[in-house]
């Protein structure tokens, strides 16, 4: 599956003008490293995503527009690779056109579903199985998902998240061992659970519990509010699950030199903030960074009673 992507991505790029032009662009981009809490963080300034970090998502604006991540609604351009779980679920391997990683992906369900992760976090680890030159990521519906009446996963290639790249580094000496395969995150900026196993179906069967646990404390009806990272590398599955309560931080929405157009998703609490526009990339710092993480994702107390059950 990695050969048939490679060639999927290049062949995109080739034949289709605006994507090619989009990851074109992404070698022009500018890039700072951070240091927040001990941790790696890097802000990516990428004006092409301006069109996701401003998506307007509420009810209406969804209802008022054609749901882009439908076959009949894609660019005729656009083309996927079939892919149908082993749960018997169907999806299309779709490049994404506007790329923050230098092979992007986007995976939506072939029939138009809400995004629920419920039911579907086996697919997106039988994906890092098969397809391990990348990582995978989920944004729920209110968490950074710009089509989140549409059910779709994203992946991105492996070498660019800093959690990816510092995992058994963070593991060995910033974490909490919860049981076997779960550990805690403990001085990152935003509440964490990683799960580490070689076997899919414990750490399936783990996050369902979570989910189950937070489902029952959540103030949402619709999901509890999570982004989710997941790969494989050699024999072992990761899965790190950012359990949170807002969808934007009130940098988004103040006005004059407060704003700050960030509306932070998984690949943001993995460690790379995105900026489409230039004046926030120049002034954003280690200290915004934190602030935004730590408005958005649950409380210390919360946290700490659903790890505990």
């Amino acid at each position: 599956m990695n050969s048939a992507i490679h060639q999927l991505i290049g062949q995109q790029c080739n034949d289709w003008t605006q994507c090619g032009e989009n990851y074109s662009a992404l070698t022009t981009v500018e890039i700072q490293d951070f240091e927040v809490n001990g941790f790696s963080f890097k802000v990516q300034f990428n004006p092409k995503r301006i069109q996701s970090s401003a998506a307007k998502v509420d009810s209406k604006s969804i209802l008022e527009r054609k749901c882009f991540l439908c076959e009949q609604n894609r660019p005729s351009e656009q083309i996927g690779i079939p892919f149908t779980s082993k749960k018997g679920n169907s999806y299309s391997i779709l490049v994404n056109p506007f790329p923050i990683f230098r092979q992007h992906l986007t995976i939506p369900s072939t029939s138009h579903q809400d995004q629920r992760i419920e039911g579907r976090i086996e697919d997106m680890l039988e994906l890092a199985s098969i397809t391990d030159d990348f990582l995978f990521f989920y944004n729920g519906p209110k968490c950074g998902a710009s089509a989140p009446d549409h059910f779709h996963f994203q992946a991105g290639n492996k070498g660019f998240l800093p959690i990816e790249v510092n995992i058994e580094k963070i593991l060995a000496s910033e974490t909490t061992q919860l049981d076997v395969i779960a550990y805690s995150l403990d001085s990152y900026p935003a509440k964490a659970v990683i799960l580490k196993s070689a076997d899919s179906n414990e750490i399936s069967e783990w996050f369902r519990q979570f989910y189950h646990k937070f489902e029952a404390v959540s103030d949402d009806k619709e999901e509890p509010m999570m982004n989710l990272l997941a790969w494989k590398t050699d024999d072992l599955y990761y899965l790190v699950i950012y359990p949170r309560k807002a969808h934007r931080p009130k940098q988004f929405f103040a006005e004059g030199e407060d704003n700050l157009l960030i509306s932070p998703a998984s690949i943001d609490f993995g460690g790379a903030f995105i900026t489409p526009l230039e004046k926030d990339f120049r002034k954003i710092t280690s200290k915004d960074i934190a602030d935004i993480l730590q408005q958005v994702t649950i409380s210390e107390e919360t946290f700490n009673a659903l790890i505990h059950e």
